[in-house]
């Protein structure tokens, strides 16, 4: 997944994402465990968003993205912050130190290619992430992959763009996504592609990989709340405790 394509699209497709919000509530999480300063680990930072509120909140942010488009993107968004941007896949973090705390935004997890690979990721994050320290992370859930995603395509728009979004059940729970990015120019269409899959899992099979990576599960939330996620939640937000 190279995202080269999507990530010259990225940032204006994902606009009302709620970076704001999203980043405010991830500070709460922190905060409510003690934290509110220090080293940051924006895993899977894409083009930076959350990294650069993150550092607007005071702490010291590194940005591991697996992605040089996205880097790129984040480089530009990001020049004259005190944030380091390292081009590494999740599952093969490898830091100059440790972390106080983590964050992974967006989805990011269900990219990884199986269980054993999330597994991996959340070891390396627990190997750089001081006793303490706090993980957060949300997921698309299986009732949002069998019951939204499935099947389903996407027509998204902005001026001179048109991105057509196609979703494709592949093993397990799994979905297969197409995009194709048609932009205008001088009265000309061009088009470009990129395909990618997610894979969803259940919360107890996320939180068992965790305990097992050195981490205690402290919450299972409902996106953007501090309610326990729900059976028909579309993301579930993870919050962990390094052991």
């Amino acid at each position: 997944m190279a995202y080269d394509s999507f990530s010259r699209y990225y940032d204006r497709l994902m606009k009302d994402a709620g970076y704001d919000e999203r980043a405010s509530y991830y500070h709460q999480i922190l905060q409510n465990n003690g934290i509110d300063f220090g080293i940051l680990l924006d895993l899977g930072c894409g083009t930076g968003s959350i990294s650069v509120r993150m550092a607007d909140f005071g702490y010291d942010v590194i940005g591991v993205d697996a992605s040089v488009g996205m880097l790129n993107c984040a480089r530009d968004k990001t020049a004259g912050r005190n944030i380091l941007l390292l081009n590494q896949p999740m599952e093969e973090l490898d830091l100059y130190g440790t972390v106080n705390c983590a964050v992974s935004a967006l989805d990011c997890i269900n990219h990884l290619d199986g269980i054993r690979n999330v597994k991996t990721a959340f070891e390396k994050v627990s190997l750089f992430t001081e006793p303490g320290g706090i993980f957060i992370f949300d997921v698309n859930t299986l009732y949002k992959h069998r019951n939204i995603l499935a099947d389903r395509d996407f027509i998204i728009e902005d001026d001179g763009l048109l991105c057509c979004w196609r979703n494709t059940p592949g093993p397990g729970d799994s979905i297969n996504i197409t995009l194709d990015f048609f932009e205008e120019e001088d009265g000309v269409w061009y088009r470009e592609s990129e395909e990618f899959t997610e894979r969803a899992y259940d919360t107890d099979t996320l939180a068992a990989a965790l305990e097992e990576s050195g981490f205690e599960v402290i919450g299972i939330y409902d996106d953007m709340t501090f309610d326990r996620v729900k059976e028909d939640s579309a993301r579930a937000v993870f919050a962990a405790r390094k052991r």
